[in-house]
Order: C-alpha cells, then sequence, then structure tokens
C-alpha cells in the first residue's frame, strides 16, 4: 500500500510552524508497512490544494492531509477533499450536538462558523476528536481508494491516528501488514564517500535489506532497512550483510541504531576503569558538555578545563609562555603542553586537548578558519597530536571539533592509531 502525506496551511509554507507532523506521520506509516513516497504542502488556496489532491489520488492508495479543518473560511481541506472524492457535503447532526455541548462545557457560545465542522462528505466515517473540535475524516474514494484528514494541532492529530487511523488502516491492509525493520551502523573516521566505494558491490548488489548511507556532522550513518512479519524476522535477514560490511569496515562503526559517539567512548572508559578530562579553548566546554550529557558519566569523568585565553592556558594547565609566544595558542607544541597539563592537574588517565580556530573571525593565510590542532596525552603511554582543517559555521567547526576529540579518545581505547 502507497501512501502519501498532504500539508495544508500558508504557515508552514511561510516556515512560522515546524511540520513535526511530517516527521511523525512517516515514522507510524512505516511501523504499519505502508511506504510513503510523497510529501507535499500547499497553502490554503483552494485550486492549488484541489490540484495536489487530485495528483496524491491518482499514484497513491492512501492520502493522509492534515491541516485545514478548523471553522474559517480559510479551512479549506475538507471541501477540497469531498470534491476530489466525489461525495457531496452533509450535516452530520451527531458532531453538531457534540460540537454545541463541547462549547457549553467551557462556558461559551458557539458561533455559526463552527457548523462547518459538522459538515461530513457524504458516506465518510468520523474520527472523533477527544482534544478539539474539528474531527478527524476518513473518505473512501473510487477505486479503492481513501483519504484521510487529520487536524493540524500535534496534540490532537496524534492520539486522533493512534487510536482510530492505526485501527482503519489495518483492517484495510487485511490485518497484520509487513512492517519496516532498520539497522542504522554509525560510523566515524571515514567520509561518506570512502565509505560507499569500501561497500560499493554489497551496495549495488543488495537489494533486500536496501542499504543507505546518510551523512551526518563529523560521521557516517549506514541504514538497513527490510520488511518483516516480526523484528525478529527482519534481523535475521539484516544481520548476514551486517557482518559483511563489518568484515570490511568493522574497525570504523562505533555504535549502532541510537547509540551516540560520546555513549560508546563513555562505556569504553567505563569498562577499562580509566578517568578522562579534558582542555577546551575553541569548543569552550563542549566536549566536557557531550561526555556529561551520558547518565553515569561520573565513572569516568570528574572535571575539565576550559582555558580559552593563553592567560587560562599558562595559569590553569602550565603551558609555558615562550611556547605560546613562538607558535601561538594553534599549534601541535600547544595542545601537547594542555594536556599534558591537564592530565597531571586532573589526576586522570588520558586528556584530550583541543584549540583552534573557529570562526568567523580570526584566521590567517598560514591558520585560516577551520584551523584545529589536537592533542592527547595518556599515563604512561605518551602524547600524540595532530592537525585538522574543518568546514562550515562557527557551530559546526565547534560541533566536529569535539567529535574529532572523542574520536581520537575512542581511537587510544581500542589500540589504533591516534
Amino acid at each position: 500500500m502507497k501512501a502519501e502525506l498532504v500539508f495544508v496551511g500558508t504557515e508552514l509554507l511561510l516556515g512560522e510552524i515546524l511540520n513535526t507532523n511530517a516527521q511523525y506521520l512517516s515514522q507510524q506509516l512505516a511501523l504499519l508497512g505502508i511506504d510513503v513516497y510523497y510529501q507535499q504542502v500547499v497553502g490554503d488556496n483552494y485550486d492549488r490544494a484541489r490540484a495536489i489532491f487530485a495528483q496524491a489520488l491518482e499514484r497513491s492508495d492512501v492520502v493522509i492531509a492534515s491541516g485545514g479543518l478548523g471553522p474559517t473560511m480559510d479551512d479549506i481541506t475538507r471541501d477540497v477533499a469531498a470534491e476530489a472524492a466525489g461525495r457531496p457535503l452533509e450535516l452530520n447532526e451527531q458532531i453538531h450536538a457534540e460540537l454545541k455541548a463541547w462549547f457549553e462545557r467551557r462556558g461559551r457560545t458557539m458561533t455559526e462558523n463552527n457548523a462547518r465542522q459538522a459538515l461530513v462528505p457524504e458516506g465518510a466515517a468520523v474520527l472523533h476528536n477527544d482534544r478539539g473540535t474539528a474531527p478527524g475524516l476518513a473518505i473512501p474514494c473510487g477505486g479503492g481508494k481513501v483519504i484521510i484528514l487529520l487536524p493540524g494541532p500535534p496534540n490532537e492529530l496524534r492520539p486522533m491516528f493512534e487510536r482510530h487511523v492505526v485501527p482503519y488502516l489495518t483492517k484495510l491492509t487485511g490485518g497484520a501488514p509487513l512492517a519496516l525493520v532498520t539497522r542504522t551502523l554509525r560510523f566515524i573516521d571515514i567520509g561518506e564517500s570512502a565509505l560507499e566505494e569500501a561497500l560499493r558491490d554489497i551496495i549495488t548488489q543488495q537489494s533486500d535489506p536496501s542499504i543507505a548511507p546518510y551523512a551526518k556532522t563529523g560521521e557516517v550513518h549506514l541504514r538497513l532497512a527490510t520488511k518483516a512479519s516480526t523484528p525478529e524476522a527482519g534481523l535475521a535477514r539484516i544481520l548476514p550483510v551486517e557482518q559483511a560490511i563489518r568484515g570490511r569496515v568493522g574497525h570504523h562503526i562505533y555504535g549502532i541504531d541510537s547509540t551516540s559517539l560520546e555513549a560508546a567512548v563513555g562505556h569504553l572508559l567505563k569498562e577499562r576503569g580509566l578517568h578522562v578530562t579534558v582542555a577546551e579553548s575553541c569548543s569552550g566546554g563542549l566536549i566536557a558538555k557531550r561526555i556529561t550529557d551520558i547518565p553515569g558519566s561520573s565513572a569516568y569523568f570528574d572535571f575539565g578545563f576550559v582555558t580559552y585565553s593563553n592567560t587560562a592556558k599558562m595559569r590553569m594547565l602550565g603551558v609555558p609562555a615562550e611556547l605560546l609566544e613562538a607558535h601561538g595558542a594553534v599549534c601541535e607544541q600547544v595542545v601537547a603542553a594542555m594536556a599534558q597539563g591537564a592530565l597531571a592537574a586532573a589526576g586522570a588517565d588520558i586528556a584530550v586537548a583541543v584549540s583552534g580556530i573557529a570562526g568567523p573571525d580570526g584566521g590567517t593565510p598560514e591558520k585560516p578558519v577551520g584551523t584545529v590542532c589536537l592533542g592527547l596525552a595518556a599515563r604512561g603511554s605518551g602524547v600524540w597530536t595532530r592537525t585538522l582543517h574543518l568546514w562550515g559555521s562557527r557551530a559546526d567547526i565547534r560541533d566536529r571539533t569535539a567529535t574529532q576529540a572523542l574520536a581520537m579518545i575512542r581511537r587510544h581505547l581500542l589500540g589504533q592509531r591516534v
């Protein structure tokens, strides 16, 4: 079964409202095993909305629309859908009575235009709204197709979908349909194009499960997906492909599904009984924040240092003044000294330090914006440094810096080249 999502409202086109309904409905339909191939947003214009509904019905089995079910003249969805389905609108006396009672319970008088919400296309099923005044509708169309109308506010749409639409669609599909089963592999220290090149034959020869790479800030995710009657059956189909992928690039996989890099690093630290500290300049505490975002991180993190100025680097971490004068704050010699100073001051087992130019100003031809130096010191092991040339906005550079610092800790813990 193919579904299409239509979202009605000029406020969506203007960006005044974030369309969270799109994400929610797509996720829920995937769980039901219903494919969503198209999403469309249209403003409060009758002719344009009519064209959108006609196109959607032509190529999809189920059209689910949200928004535009209110009482005012710009709430056109009900009228457009009735015309698209070829069914005249009729006043539903039960809905009309319920609307009057809803207003009376709140000590208000129902205005005449609110009666528009009691108009129902002939033969449509009414989906009761327990959170608001606009009922939902399931409107049969020719050829076994259906239009489902839902209110726009998420606090009304979600319970209506779960209580009424899910049973309706399940019945429509003839029982329990095949559901989407996914497994996401999370990679670090490899780019999207390099990952695709390493797995080119697996990706091109594999159709079920499907394999799709997604570039994230500083990392890459690979989603494996199939449809199955149970999660166990789906995973049984996915795991042989996952094993083949791990055989080639498994050293880049830090986690699966919702596991974050900071959680993976925290697990390794806890497993080994080690403590880590940080010495941050350009990232301004972001590395420490990400480490401590993980519940239970006090088991491996006590405190860190945000040494934004040269004075702070000297006073708190013991970075020699002559080093800063000779090379500047953004160099591998300085981050090595920062890491060693943090290691001694915190009494930790591992220290990672960063210093860089996050921009938008401060860059030079020798050290442009995005130049970031990282250093890692480990008790009894030594010191390692590297220089990165990152890109993006100030926020992007800081975020990538934190990601690379965490990746550096991970590589050290796994005995990989830092």
